[in-house]
């Protein structure tokens, strides 16, 4: 009899893996911006905010531009690979199926995308968060009309979360006069304005399933090369630097708090700006030459705003932690994903001993 029922048991944990004899893998859904940008901007045709010719993808397989903003991997691929995680598609990769998306999940950010839905309007096109929530909402119609809704609700459930945003909202918003939120809000209430967006959002998020997700923190964007050459000086802008920390403080805070109010939630805040901050102080310590000007440029003739085949390429692109004005470079997104690996506890999803997310029934 207790034969039977260990058999019954072993059968019944196998078959919750297989949804109408499919085998459901542990998938990754990122929304972000250009830094984590994959391919949707590039698909839109009218947008300004386009990583659509060479230098750009010059490290990354075939070497073509393929929609990063950067000359190799994300922070997102980077993160994703080294805890065997896929490498999710661009919601608008004309390959997406939702077989695709039970294999690889889906990658929503966009160039030029903000928490504000008013972020970056000079782009023309781009995905703010909202739209990026949206765009999911579809998914999961096409996913719970192939699975179930029971199945369906198991399988976002246990999914991984990544949500990168919050530096266009300053550098393409609110540090911008001609956008109104600049003289609506000063520092203070308009990041109260950004965590009420934000709260929301991830709170919606929640109600669609999202229960293990972790939001990124902005790096030292008073220090990007276009922030220095738009400077008098030449140095870093520190009112600019003052915004991300004060943003990095009270989204920490806004995780903790979703994270105990919504239910089975585990909501996690990433970090990365002391240790950007540390290469840009002291650039040789961790094995880079330049911090505080882009690889790919036009020399002397700042700002070149983005990289095309006419630009001058930097000797050693290991070396520089910028690639272009705004973004940084392969080996810079390397050494933030570990930052925040070492940060969270990241294990390979095959040496985790963490269980799947509970479910809320």
């Amino acid at each position: 009899m207790k034969l039977t029922v260990t058999i019954v048991v072993v059968l019944a944990t196998v078959f919750l893996g297989l949804i109408d004899g499919y085998d459901c893998k542990l998938v990754q859904f990122i929304f972000g911006d250009s830094l984590s940008d994959n391919g949707n901007n590039n698909r839109l045709s009218k947008s300004f905010a386009q990583a659509a010719l060479p230098w750009y993808g010059i490290d990354f397989d075939n070497g073509m531009p393929n929609g990063r903003f950067t000359n190799g991997r994300t922070v997102a691929d980077i993160i994703g690979d080294k805890t065997g995680l896929p490498r999710p598609p661009a919601f608008l990769d004309p390959s997406l199926s939702e077989d695709v998306i039970l294999d690889n999940g889906v990658n929503f950010a966009s160039g030029g995308g903000g928490i504000l839905n008013e972020t970056g309007g000079l782009f023309i096109q781009r995905f703010s968060l909202y739209k990026q929530i949206e765009l999911f909402n579809g998914v999961q119609t096409l996913i719970r009309d192939k699975l179930g809704d029971q199945a369906a609700t198991k399988f976002f459930q246990e999914s991984k979360y990544v949500v990168a945003l919050g530096s266009n909202d300053f550098i393409n918003n609110y540090l911008m006069p001609i956008y109104a939120d600049s003289y609506t809000y000063n520092d203070d209430t308009f990041i109260d304005y950004l965590m009420e967006t934000l709260g929301t959002q991830l709170t919606v998020l929640h109600g669609m399933g999202a229960r293990q997700l972790m939001v990124f923190g902005l790096g030292p964007m008073g220090c990007i090369p276009l922030q220095r050459v738009l400077s008098s000086s030449g140095e870093c802008q520190e009112k600019t630097n003052t915004l991300a920390l004060n943003f990095n403080k009270a989204t920490a805070k806004l995780m903790d708090d979703l994270s105990a109010k919504l239910p089975n939630a585990s909501y996690k805040f990433g970090d990365a700006y002391d240790v950007v901050n540390n290469v840009i102080t002291n650039p040789s310590k961790y094995g880079f030459d330049n911090a505080d000007s882009p690889c790919c440029s036009f020399g002397k003739i700042r700002p070149a705003l983005t990289c095309v085949p006419v630009s001058r390429l930097c000797k050693d692109r290991s070396k520089y932690l910028f690639w272009d004005e705004y973004h940084p470079s392969d080996r810079a997104n390397e050494l933030i994903a570990d930052e925040l690996i070492r940060k969270l506890g990241f294990k390979p999803i095959n040496q985790t001993d963490t269980a799947p997310a509970p479910s809320d029934d």
